[in-house]
């Protein structure tokens, strides 16, 4: 299979690294988009703070499914995690076939930091490998970084 270029979007937001990074991994469930689920009625989205951790939607009949494994866990500053999406935008069960999310975050001011999300090792989706990408690599910062950010606003004051 042809190499299938990483996918990158950053957006930068008035919260200290730490803050950031709390955000993110605390509260997905605030800021991950509503067309993005696996489950009916989701309840919550959980990310296990932990190599080998898992990050899973609880949907309200109590059914769990798992997007991914925690591969890499350094906060505040990084975390890397499978991406377990198939065709039809439906789970895999499999880390082998799945392609990984970069989320790295990067102080850049005092009050300031810059979070990239990067989908990355695309190619390990097989047949739908191009198709995935050309479906994320729209414009940065794309629907669930503006959400992020829109979180972050809603949740670090303002500095005076």
């Amino acid at each position: 299979m042809a190499s299938v270029p990483d996918v990158a979007k950053s957006v930068t937001v008035e919260a200290t690294i730490e803050q950031a990074f709390a955000i993110f991994v605390e509260r997905p469930l605030e800021w991950w988009p509503e067309s993005h689920v696996f489950v009916k009625q989701r309840q919550a989205i959980t990310i296990e703070p932990f190599v080998g951790g898992r990050y899973f939607e609880r949907g309200a009949d109590g059914e769990e499914i798992a997007w991914g494994t925690i591969t890499e866990w350094d906060p505040p500053n990084r975390l890397v995690m499978t991406w377990r999406v198939g065709p039809q935008w439906r789970p895999i069960f499999d880390d082998e076939k799945a392609s990984f999310i970069k989320v790295d975050f990067v102080a850049s001011g005092p009050t300031t930091t810059t979070m990239t999300l990067t989908h990355a090792d695309l190619h390990r989706h097989g047949d739908i490998a191009e198709s995935i990408h050309a479906a994320l690599d729209g414009p940065s910062p794309g629907e669930t970084l503006e959400q992020y950010a829109a979180v972050v606003a809603k949740h670090v004051p303002k500095a005076a």
